[in-house]
């Protein structure tokens, strides 16, 4: 069974530090772009972050500078860094995978940043 298993998320004052991450598992060969949304209740889902295979990163502009994704291709696995949190960045953060045939999504990761 593939799944995505995200872990890392938590409760933090404003200003502090978290890292997420999300490996995925199961029968998966190739794994293109990785990255990480972000759902307020009531809100969109946002794109945060994304990485490529070839490490080619984009990132929302509200956390540009504060947050960094990165890759363990050997791993099938995915961080998010993120410093300097805000009460803004209080989500849910899901991960997700292109594999060729379709995109797996994380369960999910509560983050919240408390003033």
């Amino acid at each position: 069974q593939r799944q995505l298993v995200e872990s890392g998320g938590g409760l933090v004052q404003t200003g502090g530090s978290l890292r997420v991450s999300c490996a995925a598992s199961g029968s998966i060969f190739t794994i293109n772009a990785m990255g990480w949304y972000r759902q307020v209740p009531g809100k969109q889902r946002e794109l945060v972050a994304a990485i490529a295979r070839d490490g080619g990163k984009a990132y929302a502009g509200s956390v540009k500078g504060r947050f960094t994704i990165s890759r363990d291709n050997a791993k099938n696995t995915i961080y998010l860094q993120m410093n300097n949190l805000e009460a803004e960045d209080t989500a849910v953060y899901y991960c997700y995978a292109d594999l060729p045939e379709d995109r797996l999504w994380g369960q999910g990761t509560q983050v919240t940043v408390s003033s």
